[in-house]
């Protein structure tokens, strides 16, 4: 059975393609009380001499666009070779 999101629930996983500090450590997706669909970001914050705490952040989800594709024009050239 696949996995449900449910309005207000949502899931975080381990980043295994973090690759700079600037890179979140956990990612993943939740559904909004109202039903939009957002993705998670989550990095571990260890201040000196403090708990860990999580620094959130939440970004819409937008369906993604297909790569804009540009055509290019040919000329048409000649096939007469002369051999």
């Amino acid at each position: 059975m696949a996995y449900e999101m449910k309005p207000g629930q949502g899931s975080l996983f381990k980043n295994d393609k973090k690759t700079t500090e600037q890179h979140p450590e956990y990612k993943g997706s939740a559904m909004l009380l109202d039903g939009t669909e957002v993705w998670l970001s989550a990095w571990v914050k260890r201040p000196d001499g403090k708990p860990a705490f999580m620094s959130i952040s939440i970004q819409p989800k937008q369906e993604q666009q297909p790569a804009k594709v540009e055509t290019v024009k040919a000329e048409v050239v000649s096939d007469d070779l002369p051999f």
